[in-house]
């Protein structure tokens, strides 16, 4: 058997993206929680 994660960063990005955060209205609120918490990371 394989390992179940193949990590890809094109698909990691498309999926988790910063960009992909900021268009939606949920993903907006991800971020601005993940801010207000003071991640050095805020997406992938």
């Amino acid at each position: 058997m394989s390992q179940t994660y193949q990590p890809k960063r094109k698909k990691r990005g498309t999926t988790h993206g910063f960009l992909v955060r900021m268009s939606t209205k949920s993903g907006k609120k991800i971020i601005a929680n993940r801010r207000s918490r003071g991640r050095k990371k805020l997406s992938v």
